[in-house]
């Protein structure tokens, strides 16, 4: 996991914070946020490639990265990061809110694992904890020992390859974009895909080409191969569903 600051007070001394994330909207708001608290944002990118590159150079106390990102999501980040050694306290800040993800981060060297709709004195808490040295998954808050507890407790229960490599089953997609490639596997067309989900042909479109940038695939077919492999799609999905027209 990759270590966290020391010598450092999290109440008095100014944490220096960097926010990885593709939305500059969000990124805004969180940076106006933090300022509030009296945490410094030192840093900010869009992209998995100026992140890690962001973090050699800033050496922030704390890396709030989302999940999906162009170029390299944040589940490889985090382990580079880890690989190199990199002193930040990485909080994986993200809108899925599951057990599986959260084991996956915490594998690939992250401190903390929060969901996107906490609350902004909670989000501060967090990162206040995480620099003291805590690591929190949620509302949870553990030491060395209570987290590598949880480890355990998530990998005895976890199967086959999950143990082997997080990353091959991270889903860098959101939940909208899975929606989408479950009913590529299914052959719609984006036409079809627009109807049943009221939404424009434009709006399929970019999500498809959104989906296929993630997963760097070339096209639907490949997309829905990758998909079937990994598991996030079931066989039984990919047939046609009469309700869907």
């Amino acid at each position: 996991m990759t270590g966290t600051p020391e010598g450092k007070d999290p109440i008095l001394d100014k944490i220096t914070v960097m926010i990885v994330d593709d939305h500059p909207v969000w990124r805004r708001g969180l940076k106006d946020v933090l300022t509030e608290y009296n945490i410094e944002v030192v840093a900010e990118c869009q992209d998995g490639e100026a992140a890690l590159d962001m973090a050699r150079e800033q050496r922030p106390d704390v890396i709030l990265l989302d999940v999906n990102l162009p170029k390299m999501n944040g589940l490889q980040i985090a382990s580079r990061l880890q690989a190199e050694r990199n002193a930040a306290a990485v909080v994986m800040l993200t809108g899925y809110d599951t057990e599986e993800q959260a084991l996956h981060a915490i594998r690939a060297g992250c401190v903390a694992y929060c969901v996107k709709d906490v609350a902004p004195h909670k989000l501060v808490d967090v990162i206040r904890k995480v620099v003291a040295g805590s690591y929190v998954i949620k509302d949870q808050e553990y030491d060395k020992e209570g987290i590598q507890a949880w480890l355990n407790q998530h990998i005895e229960a976890a199967t086959g390859p999950y143990l082997v490599d997080p990353d091959e089953h991270f889903v860098p997609l959101s939940p909208r974009e899975m929606e989408i490639l479950r009913y590529v596997t299914q052959g719609k067309t984006n036409k079809q895909i627009a109807q049943n989900l009221g939404i424009s042909h434009q709006t399929v479109k970019n999500h498809v080409s959104s989906i296929l940038t993630k997963l760097d695939v070339e096209d639907r077919t490949q997309a829905a191969i990758y998909a079937m492999r990994r598991g996030w799609v079931r066989i039984d999905e990919t047939r046609d569903n009469p309700e869907s027209h």
